[in-house]
């Protein structure tokens, strides 16, 4: 089974102290799978000064794609036909990330393929 890292630009927005111009920069963020590490599980990782990796189960994300979904650390929602949001709430803040909804479709895609990936030794 194949590691699916994929970089999709977002808009990060947060209520941590950044730059205004920043919040309207699209971004470099970092979608992972791995199946043999978690096959149910995806990671997002947030670069920045305040870098952080979070990890959630893929299927919020699939179901985020379609409507609001989530509780407490990770929220996902569409937000329009084009767009998606993924909220990340800890100590520190919170992040609201806004993706292209069509890198997101392309990266779950992209995990359920390696995941149906025979396991050669």
């Amino acid at each position: 089974m194949s590691v699916v890292e994929q970089y999709a630009r977002a808009h990060i927005v947060t209520d941590a102290d950044i730059p205004l111009d920043a919040e309207r920069e699209a971004v470099p963020v970092t979608l992972r799978y791995d199946p043999e590490r978690d096959p149910g599980a995806v990671r997002v990782g947030l670069p920045g000064a305040g870098a952080r990796e979070w990890t959630f189960d893929r299927r919020l994300l699939e179901e985020g794609l379609r409507a609001p979904a989530g509780s407490g650390e990770v929220r996902v929602w569409p937000c329009g036909r084009v767009q998606a949001v993924v909220e990340f709430h800890s100590a520190q803040g919170v992040s609201v990330v806004q993706f292209e909804r069509q890198a997101l479709l392309r990266f779950l895609r992209r995990t359920y393929m390696a995941a149906a990936e025979p396991v050669t030794h």
